[in-house]
């Protein structure tokens, strides 16, 4: 069973070969979710996530014999780099199974770390099958992901850290998917202040964790952005631990986890994958359930890719209204686009796409409708702005 000792021994191992990194507060946060809110940046670790901790506990472990055989891993994400990073610090030969539908530039930072890649299967089921068979026939290890106490240990010097440089934290906020960290940080934690409360966050699309604790029957979407907890069963080892102390597990959706990325981009100038903002979503979604605590987040990983990154921007400026598609109707006569724009313009907005429609319209022939995107300081200024396209003699309306 896994002990605070483990931890301990771990945090011992780890000296020099991760980074300490900072838990600072967040006084913009604070204000905002009305919590005293402590940030901890594991998005800083080289590979830009805290799976480097398990991951290197569990290899500086291994006989000499093992290490000489080297070690295989399945995973399309953090682990994989953490586990191929380590490898090849210690010398040691690494194979990474990953589904096909792994993005190319995950596939080559894990090959960049000098590890085998072997792309197999077409969900994380076939992957890790085929990689349990590679371990065997090739007499290697095989680094589970989460279910291995050595690997939970390693997650759990986070809490170490976390409540040596905040020791009057109330409660601590942390992602889980197959639950390493939470089980490892939940250790350590309940040990050194058994009064802290834990609560563990899941996404409301992978909730296999709250269902297997909880005994209730949420449904398991396809897919996610927070992909570092798209876990579809939970750990035996860590279910266990979790289920014994963690005070509460709580789901969020896609659109608090947006939201959480897009603050935390914004205010702290930090870049964390949707796993990373699931903490902060919980605590956006349920603000009364912290209100006036002092609470410890995990910031897990930074590793997004850049191109749902954009469209978190994008959407986040739509639900903030900053970005605004709005509907003109007017007379089609010459310069009457050009008036559109200038009173756009002159009510400070800056016009982002222009389409102009004759043909599918039900307004009558000699008008148009112009559909514009803005780009504004929010809801409040496109009211402003829709005004004075009226006051103009047009028809405005946001769409």
């Amino acid at each position: 069973m896994l002990q605070l000792q483990d931890i301990q021994d771990a945090a011992v191992r780890l000296q020099g070969q991760v980074l300490d990194t900072p838990c600072v507060e967040s006084k913009t946060l604070s204000q905002i979710v009305g919590a005293q809110v402590f940030l901890k940046f594991e998005n800083l670790q080289f590979t830009a996530s805290f799976k480097e901790r398990g991951a290197c506990n569990k290899l500086v472990q291994l006989s000499a014999d093992e290490q000489a055989r080297g070690v295989i891993a399945m995973s399309a994400g953090n682990h994989a780099q953490g586990v191929a990073y380590h490898a090849q610090r210690l010398g040691m030969k690494a194979v990474i199974v990953m589904p096909n539908f792994t993005p190319g530039v995950k596939v080559e930072r894990t090959r960049g770390f000098g590890a085998e890649v072997v792309l197999h299967g077409n969900s994380l089921e076939e992957s890790r099958s085929h990689a349990y068979a590679l371990a065997e026939t090739r007499g290697m290890t095989f680094v589970h992901p989460y279910d291995d106490e050595a690997i939970a240990a390693g997650q759990g010097t986070v809490a170490l850290e976390m409540l040596a440089e905040q020791p009057d934290l109330d409660v601590l906020v942390i992602a889980v998917g197959g639950g390493g960290l939470l089980a490892g940080i939940a250790t350590a934690a309940k040990a050194l202040k058994p009064e802290i409360e834990l609560i563990g966050v899941q996404t409301a699309r992978f909730p296999a964790m709250v269902n297997a604790i909880k005994g209730t029957h949420h449904e398991q979407g396809t897919s996610t952005i927070a992909e570092g907890i798209a876990v579809g069963h939970p750990g035996v080892i860590t279910q266990e631990i979790i289920a014994r102390l963690v005070d509460d597990l709580v789901l969020v959706q896609e659109g608090d986890i947006e939201q959480a990325v897009l603050m935390l981009l914004e205010i702290e100038k930090t870049l964390v994958e949707g796993a990373g903002a699931a903490g902060l979503a919980a605590l956006v979604r349920y603000p009364e359930r912290f209100k006036g605590k002092k609470v410890g987040l995990v910031l897990s990983g930074g590793n997004i890719d850049p191109l749902l990154l954009a469209a978190i921007i994008e959407r986040g400026m739509v639900r903030s209204g900053r970005l605004a598609r709005i509907k003109v109707s007017a007379r089609d006569i010459p310069g009457v686009l050009a008036q559109i724009t200038t009173t756009v313009a002159a009510a400070g907005a800056n016009i982002d796409e222009v389409h102009h429609q004759r043909a599918f319209t039900l307004l009558a022939a000699q008008n148009v409708e112009i559909e514009l995107v803005l780009q504004t300081r929010g809801k409040e200024h496109v009211q402003q702005v829709l005004a004075q396209l009226r006051s103009a003699g047009m028809e405005a309306d946001l769409i």
